[in-house]
């Protein structure tokens, strides 16, 4: 008695143990999860109400929804005119029609051929084509802006002209240069000789009288 008197105690003991792990894992499992989530709740869903569309009514025009007019009714074409039947006599004058046109049948190897124009020249003319060399316009230089009304003689016969350019007046002679551009080359009675530096051309400046 005494050992069966053990042997439930221990028995006891380890259901207990089992017992307590369970709701031990229960409580960490419970603990870990958090709160639950709440279901949502779904609204109540309004009836609907079906509404029968009213008959089309016979009119000039059909209207939308919104009122505005987009178009005249369609005629309703009735059923009663109608033939469903096959006329042969109609499909076999129909298929009886022979090409009579005035031109070429291209229907039948037995036409007359057309007639192709003949060109009245080669496309491409015979020989070696020269090419076309432009020559480009050589610039012309300007005029000189100088003017030549006078000039004054030495007792050795040395002339010095005097140019005007714009409202400056230059007295110079042979060799010299007038406003860092024009040269003179020869002074003249009648005409003087100027070189424009800028663009190595030389003009003759003849005498403008007062």
């Amino acid at each position: 008695m005494a050992i069966k008197a053990g042997t439930e105690n221990k028995r006891n003991v380890v259901i207990a143990i089992v017992l307590f792990c369970i709701l031990a894992y229960l409580g960490i499992s419970q603990l870990m999860s958090g709160p639950p989530t709440p279901v949502p709740v779904s609204a109540p869903a309004r009836p609907v109400t079906l509404r029968q569309a009213p008959e089309p009514s016979e009119g000039p025009a059909v209207r939308t929804a919104s009122g505005s007019a987009s178009g005249p009714a369609a005629h309703k074409v009735t059923g009663s005119g109608l033939d469903p039947a096959l006329h042969l006599e109609k499909l076999a004058s129909s298929e009886s029609i022979e090409y009579a046109g005035s031109g070429r049948n291209i229907f039948s190897a037995d036409s007359a051929p057309v007639q192709i124009e003949q060109a009245l020249g080669p496309a491409r003319p015979k020989g070696p084509v020269e090419p076309v060399v432009y020559t480009p316009p050589v610039p012309q230089p300007p005029a000189i802006d100088l003017h030549y009304f006078g000039y004054s003689a030495s007792k050795d016969g040395k002339r010095e002209a005097f140019l005007l350019h714009g409202e400056d007046i230059f007295e110079a002679a042979a060799g010299e240069i007038v406003n860092h551009r024009y040269k003179v080359v020869a002074v003249d009675v009648h005409s003087v000789q100027v070189t424009d530096l800028s663009y190595n051309n030389t003009q003759t400046l003849p005498l403008i009288p007062n």
